[in-house]
């Protein structure tokens, strides 16, 4: 048997078991129904899907990713917008969101879809801020390696609908807001930067709950592994630091790796250089890790965002071995450029949009 196709099925379970449709549509019998559906974040397309699907034909606005709003009703009106950093699409967005919000009636009932990637898909400034004010903070941001809870603190001072802003302006009797979870922690405060956060005091009914999250999909990847007769050896969420200071860590476990699995999940950062090359954190950390298991037989890594992509990446990550790595790569992974050596040696792990986003899955296989 392919040890790589071994190694991309158990990633893919994991995926798998938290998409937005199935983890949405789990929970569904239990909510009453509403009269709005709003969604925003990556996989926002599949989980109004799924309530859709449930609850027959409501007004529906999905705020998603370019390219991400597919298979939905003509009645829905779907906002695409840039991800990681914003565009004048995710002002419509976010201003479409408020508008929404703010024309519900007093005795109505918002469902509110939340997930990863709102932070750059939906905003709508504090008076005083312009899209340039959105753009610059957001490049900063990303190229200063902070950990998502701190880029979305700064992201939300800019905000009037972010930490609880959006939902400050319904004036109706209750909100449920499900939630797919792509940080630490599983805060609703942080995710989205907050969007979906209930304001301070709210005067309506309110239920949140998280309906995908990296624990679960860590946990069906395990499952997936001892189904293919393997023993788990890990299942830690620790991938969150910068990504060489995790490529090292994680380096001398592999290494030493008996047969079976391991499965890691979390999100790296990363510094980038003033002119960074092709790919995103988890392309850079397999090829970190390629250099730290050059040589090592038998072993298997794949290293994927749950979503589907890595950063402005087309790829989803990469697939590595012993034989990944060559003196040649040390200056790609220096210039901040992982994703064109690894289209070289042909080690790119392509998925497209999965309908979900629950931070990074990394699933390594020893035989």
């Amino acid at each position: 048997m392919d040890q790589k196709q071994r190694a991309i099925r158990i990633w893919q379970a994991g995926v798998d078991a938290v998409g937005g449709h199935a983890a949405t549509t789990a929970v569904l019998d239990s909510i009453a129904a509403p009269d709005q559906i709003l969604a925003v974040g990556k996989p926002a397309a599949a989980m109004a899907r799924a309530a859709l699907e449930h609850f027959g034909p409501k007004p529906t606005l999905v705020v998603t990713k370019d390219d991400h709003g597919r298979d939905l009703p003509d009645h829905v009106t779907i906002i695409e917008a840039a991800h990681p950093v914003p565009n004048s699409r995710s002002l419509d967005g976010g201003r479409a969101l408020r508008e929404a919000v703010e024309a519900m009636g007093p005795a109505s009932h918002l469902l509110l879809l939340v997930s990863g990637g709102a932070s750059s898909l939906a905003e709508d400034l504090v008076p005083g801020k312009t899209l340039a004010d959105l753009e610059q903070l957001n490049q900063k941001l990303l190229s200063e390696g902070l950990d998502i809870t701190a880029m979305n603190a700064e992201r939300r001072k800019l905000s009037r609908i972010k930490g609880g802003g959006l939902l400050s302006h319904f004036r109706g009797d209750a909100v449920t807001v499900l939630a797919i979870s792509d940080v630490p922690g599983d805060d609703l405060n942080v995710i989205g930067s907050g969007i979906g956060a209930l304001p301070d005091a709210p005067k309506f009914q309110a239920s949140t709950q998280i309906v995908a999250s990296n624990a679960i999909a860590r946990a069906a990847a395990v499952d997936a592994a001892k189904l293919e007769g393997c023993d788990v050896i890990a299942d830690e969420e620790c991938l969150h630091d910068d990504y060489l200071s995790v490529a090292r860590h994680l380096g001398s476990r592999l290494r030493d790796m008996p047969k079976g699995v391991m499965v890691f999940g979390g999100e790296p950062t990363v510094v980038l250089p003033k002119n960074p090359g092709r790919g995103g954190r988890n392309q850079a950390l397999a090829l970190a890790l390629a250099k730290e298991v050059s040589g090592i037989p038998g072993l298997t890594i794949v290293v994927g965002g749950t979503d589907g992509t890595d950063g402005p990446a087309q790829a989803a990550g990469a697939v590595i071995d012993g034989s990944t790595w060559n003196p040649t790569a040390e200056e790609f992974l220096n210039n901040a450029d992982s994703g064109s050596y690894l289209d070289q040696v042909g080690a790119l792990l392509v998925t497209g949009p999965t309908g979900t986003n629950v931070m990074d899955l990394l699933v390594a296989i020893r035989t």
